[in-house]
């Protein structure tokens, strides 16, 4: 066990924007708890990138809409690394339909990973996190955007961003910090499989800045949140978006 190291626990960071803020933080000088919910190999490929470059990083598996889980990963986090520092509440899904062909079992199971599975994660968090710690929870730009078919998704990270700005509150006196951020269209597998290219083209042209956003833009924003510079932004949401809304 390593009580000096700083450690942080990254939900969903087997791939996409979750697996570039695992490698961000490790470039950082964190241990990372890398946890996934049924993707060993790509979450054993990322721990396995951040101890090749000498860094530290352990997988745990778990769903996070189950507290038992959650609770485990901080287990398994604190057995390794001797604390949790930074929390990323990362873990999502994202299934689209209008709002009249949504299935109750489509509202169900974004509720319970997107919303229950932040909120496990924060009250997890608040309890375990060391003074001086950091949680950033992950919205999206859709909340603002609204576009159809987003209804379910939209709808459970405009809460995501009220339970961060409350929690902020509630951690009064012991100088953690609580963020979100909200990214806009992100060229990951989640963003774009399914979509034609004209409408991934189209996206893409929108900010003024006129590409797609990387998970690697994501991360970054991420690491200030989590490091030393980030320390006077509590209770906000950053929309990192290129500026299309």
């Amino acid at each position: 066990m390593d009580t000096e190291i700083r450690t942080a626990i990254v939900t969903g960071g087997s791939r996409g924007i979750g697996r570039s803020i695992a490698l961000r933080l490790a470039a950082e000088g964190f241990a990372v708890v890398i946890n996934y919910a049924s993707n060993n190999e790509d979450a054993a490929k990322t721990a396995g990138e951040i101890n090749a470059k000498g860094g530290k990083a352990i997988t745990v598996q778990g769903n996070v809409a189950l507290p038992d889980d959650v609770k485990r990963l901080f287990d398994e986090a604190e057995k390794a690394f001797g604390g949790v520092d930074v929390l990323v509440n990362n873990g999502g899904i994202m299934k689209l339909a209008t709002l009249a062909n949504s299935t109750d079992a489509l509202f169900d199971e974004h509720v319970a990973i997107n919303l229950k599975g932040t909120f496990n994660g924060l009250r997890e968090g608040i309890k375990r996190l060391k003074d001086n710690g950091r949680i950033i929870n992950l919205s999206s730009s859709i909340v603002a955007l609204r576009f159809e078919q987003y209804g379910i998704y939209a709808a459970t990270k405009a809460a995501v961003e009220t339970l961060t700005a409350i929690a902020a509150k509630e951690l009064r006196g012991r100088s953690i910090t609580v963020n979100a951020v909200a990214p806009g269209p992100t060229g990951t597998d989640l963003f774009l499989n399914g979509k034609p290219a004209e409408v991934i083209e189209r996206l893409a042209k929108a900010p003024p800045l006129e590409r797609l956003g990387t998970p690697e833009d994501i991360a970054a924003v991420v690491a200030f949140l989590a490091g030393p510079d980030g320390a006077w932004v509590n209770g906000q949401t950053i929309r990192a978006n290129g500026g299309v809304i």
